[in-house]
């Protein structure tokens, strides 16, 4: 009877503990679900540590546009993106890092129970998008088709690639949507947000330069005029991360160029292609030898001398032949600067939006609201004061005949040469844009590496090696579309 009554006392016990589980063992007092700001966090810091990086293994943006090149291993700065898998490595980062993120932090949003303000969860969801709308840009622009409408669906583990030049024009109708969002809405997400710290005002100005920068790439003029005006008016807007002076929140440019002790690291070296270009004019002695050279003065910015680092004492920029081995020692380094652990990256700048008017202004848009040489002086001037040039020396840059626009134009000089070399000047430090920006205006030349030609310099990424094993059959047909995956493919944008 003893034992019967064991049994049933364990039964009805079990029932009771059956009965509301969730509730009874339930913290009130510790939240269930991760609040958006956590999601948006970590959608921000995932996105510009990948854009920011010069991790061989991630990002080669610097090295395409040939910003940097490569010491002991030249594979990357001679295009091979199949032996470090780098194509996945970007591809996973956005697609399951930025994206999921940014995904999350719109459905912790909608579940959120303590705001009632529908006009702060606007707010707060455009932005997100806003966020995503930026990274589905930078795959755009990397790889052309992409899975967009069945990407990060867990119904659809092999999603389908969508048209890319369809899936540009709807980010631009969901910046659209999400201005007027940002616009109307009250308070965002405080220091959850690590770019704006919650400033809508801030939020509504990213959105219409990034809006401005979808719609000039595909010369949409219309959509272009809507930002005008609203975009970043000085270097006080740019889009900003501060990373703080120690690991794991440390600028991942300190870890790629100098490791842990700032000189254990000796893999990149400035490239002959930009600091050639930086050479206004030679410094010679009586008999004609050419002792230094005249400096764009953000060479001093960009670059150490060649000196031992972190002294510069021999005064002289030399950039180490794109393509092949190098000495680190010989050569300039990029500047410590930028890549300090607390150095901040630069998604969007002022700079951008002049050069972006400039253009607009030479293909002869009235929204331009400008002249072309206008504009083109005000870029330079924005990104010299955001390098801390000062500004005579930034007058004497603009007077000088390998930048004086007049000057240019009478020596014969395309628009499309004028603008694109000093964008491409300007997007230092900004791989991903200063490579596209030389696909879009095919300025400045670049170098050929030995054994190659200027055709084999890549201006697309092929899809990662995954994608055709776990969704082949979409590849195929994305492959099919875009005309090859190669990097010879020009992508939608580039004409």
């Amino acid at each position: 009877m003893k034992k019967l009554f064991i049994i049933i006392s364990v039964v009805l016990i079990c029932a009771g503990c059956s009965k509301n589980f969730d509730k009874i063992n339930t913290n009130p007092k510790q939240p269930q679900d991760a609040p958006a700001e956590t999601f948006l966090t970590s959608a921000q810091k995932g996105m510009v540590d990948i854009i920011t990086s010069a991790n061989v293994n991630r990002n080669v943006y610097r090295q395409y546009a040939q910003y940097w090149t490569n010491t002991t291993y030249p594979q990357e700065s001679r295009y091979d993106l199949i032996t470090r898998a780098i194509p996945a490595n970007l591809w996973n980062a956005i697609y399951a890092g930025a994206l999921k993120d940014c995904q999350l932090a719109k459905l912790a949003i909608s579940k959120d129970a303590l705001t009632a303000d529908n006009t702060v969860k606007n707010a707060q969801t455009a932005i997100v998008d806003v966020w995503e709308c930026y990274a589905y840009h930078v795959l755009l622009a990397t790889f052309g088709n992409i899975p967009y409408s069945e990407a990060l669906n867990d119904d659809k583990l092999q999603p389908k690639y969508d048209d890319a030049l369809t899936v540009h024009k709807d980010l631009i109708n969901r910046l659209t949507a999400d201005i007027e969002k940002i616009e109307g809405g009250a308070g965002s997400f405080g220091n959850g947000d690590i770019i704006y710290h919650g400033d809508n005002a801030s939020w509504a100005k990213f959105a219409n330069t990034l809006k401005m920068k979808l719609a000039l790439l595909i010369k949409d003029e219309a959509a272009f005029a809507t930002t005008v005006g609203k975009t970043f008016t000085s270097n006080a807007d740019n889009a900003l991360f501060q990373y703080l002076g120690a690991t794991p929140n440390n600028n991942p440019l300190s870890s790629d160029l100098f490791g842990a002790g700032l000189t254990s690291r000796k893999d990149f070296v400035a490239a002959n292609t930009i600091v050639n270009m930086m050479r206004l004019e030679p410094i010679t002695d009586t008999n004609g030898v050419v002792l230094n050279y005249v400096y764009d003065p953000r060479a001093s910015k960009y670059f150490t001398n060649t000196g031992a680092f972190p002294s510069n004492s021999s005064g002289l920029y030399k950039g180490g032949t794109y393509g092949t081995s190098n000495s680190w020692t010989s050569n300039s380094k990029p500047s410590y600067a930028l890549s300090s652990l607390s150095s901040p990256a630069l998604i969007m700048d002022y700079q951008e939006v002049e050069f972006m008017l400039a253009e607009a202004a030479a293909l002869g848009w009235a929204s331009a609201a400008g002249t072309i040489k206008n504009h083109y002086e005000d870029g330079i001037k924005a990104s010299c004061e955001y390098w801390g040039v000062s500004p005579s020396a930034t007058a004497t840059l603009l007077a000088h005949p390998k930048v004086n626009y007049d000057l240019l134009v009478t020596a014969g000089k395309s628009w499309k040469e004028i603008i694109g070399t000093q964008q491409w000047l300007a997007y230092y430090n900004r791989g991903f844009e200063g490579w596209t920006s030389w696909r879009r205006l095919d300025f400045p030349i670049l170098n050929v590496p030995t054994g190659l030609t200027y055709g084999d310099i890549p201006v697309r990424w092929t899809y990662p090696v995954t994608e055709q094993t776990l969704n082949g059959a979409n590849f195929n047909a994305a492959s099919t579309a875009i005309g090859g995956d190669l990097v010879g493919t020009e992508l939608y944008f580039d004409n």
